[in-house]
């Protein structure tokens, strides 16, 4: 099935959920749990299900995400297999950008459906889960299905702002709902008892799409066959339903969107605790990521509590405390750290070139001494002076400011934004 499977990742349009974080990086390449990046979520996923022929479809600041993706997987020639950006571009079929999912993989279908390929198995590049897709496709293959949709079972409260899926006894799709509303009458939507019970779903009555599909290729052409149609999940699979098989797959595990900055500072932050729903490293399945040559962090004095250090950090005499801290932070002493997420650097500053900057009168990379961090996000090569005050609230209102800003109660500093010593944001 592998062999006969190419496996397309949707790199996401702008990332306006995710401002300012998508503001200089494509979605898939922000950073994630101090050293990976969204993208290596589905990518590694593939390559333990045994896939190894993947696309990504981008189109918005593909420049750092093109970097990772290219110095991060590389196959060798006996093995095979590529991980491949696909941008979008003029052609002399069309000279529009993605206009959505559908139409993405519309204009990429030359590369797509190449000689042999049977099923295209297309991800999103914004969740974090671990899932082995042999299991998808051999469901796909057993139901002859022309597309089988990941679903995640959910009580009524869990649909909202999901697409729910109703299917029949046999878990052929019979309808979508698209994000109901939290008073709307959903019941017609229930999974059959007889299913529900054979799938173990208990109080979940509900099954929401995780925008996972498996899609045969001459189906999959013949859908995308009317240009009109620009996505799969508002327009493509809705109109399938009546004229197509269609089934539905469970996915009964850890599964999280993490496309606003809420629910990725969420995310992050819950991978701290020491029963954490989800681990990078399994023996089985692993997490990969771009290989680094760091050397361990140093901790002098410094308290750390239930926290993520990535490599190459320099932590003196601070206290960190439910908290990521990312690759070459510099934290100086007297720092309180709680509740936040230090994207850390894109290279170190040796000790002496920072005090020639601090000479200077600049500020070194890091957080200055004395600082207070809590319920923030630091994007990388930050530059925070002495005694600063970075303090959200989940109460507080959104503000937008040139370097920093707050969105949902959590203060967001900006990729090599500078903060003056004694600011207060």
């Amino acid at each position: 099935m592998a062999a006969e499977t190419i496996t397309v990742i949707m790199g996401g349009g702008r990332g306006a959920r995710l401002q300012p974080l998508t503001g200089v990086r494509a979605k898939p390449a922000v950073p994630l749990a101090g050293k990976y990046r969204l993208i290596d979520i589905p990518v590694s996923n593939a390559i333990n299900s045994g896939l190894r022929e993947i696309f990504v479809l981008t189109q918005f600041r593909s420049v750092s995400l093109n970097s990772h993706l290219t110095a991060t997987y590389r196959f060798d020639h006996f093995a095979g297999g590529f991980v491949e950006i696909l941008a979008a571009e003029q052609t002399e079929h069309s000279e529009t950008w993605y206009q959505g999912t559908a139409d993405a993989v519309r204009k990429q279908l030359r590369e797509i459906g190449r000689l042999g390929v049977k099923n295209v198995l297309i991800l999103s590049g914004d969740h974090l889960y671990r899932m082995d897709y042999r299991e998808l496709i051999a469901r796909h293959e057993e139901t002859n299905a022309d597309v089988t949709i990941s679903g995640i079972p959910l009580t009524r409260e869990g649909c909202n702002g999901f697409g729910v899926i109703a299917c029949d006894e046999h878990g052929r799709i019979t309808g979508f709902r698209e994000k109901p509303k939290a008073n709307e009458d959903i019941s017609a939507l229930q999974v059959p008892n007889a299913l529900r019970e054979a799938w173990g779903m208990g109080d979940r009555p509900y099954i929401a799409s995780m925008g996972i599909y498996v899609f045969k290729l001459s189906a999959l052409k013949e859908l995308l066959s009317d240009p009109s149609q620009l996505d799969f999940g508002g327009e493509i699979l809705p109109q399938a339903v009546d004229k197509r098989p269609l089934y539905v797959h469970l996915f009964d595990d850890y599964w999280q969107d993490i496309g606003t900055i809420k629910s990725f500072y969420e995310a992050n932050l819950a991978l701290c605790g020491k029963d954490t729903p989800f681990r990078f490293y399994e023996p089985a399945a692993p997490i990969y990521t771009r290989p680094r040559f760091l050397p361990p962090s140093v901790f002098d004095d410094t308290h750390v509590v239930r926290s993520l250090v990535a490599d190459g950090c320099i932590l003196e005499g601070a206290r960190i405390k439910n908290s990521i801290v990312g690759l070459r932070s510099r934290i100086c002493r007297g720092v309180t750290i709680e509740d936040s997420i230090v994207m850390g650097a894109d290279w170190l500053e040796s000790p002496s070139r920072q005090e020639e900057i601090l000479a200077a009168g600049d500020l070194p990379m890091g957080i200055g001494q004395g600082s207070t961090i809590s319920r923030a996000i630091l994007d990388k090569n930050v530059r925070i002076g002495p005694n600063c005050t970075i303090v959200g609230h989940p109460d507080r209102p959104d503000e937008e400011h040139e370097h920093w800003s707050v969105r949902d109660g959590i203060v967001i500093v900006g990729k090599s934004a500078v903060i003056p010593g004694g600011s207060v944001l």
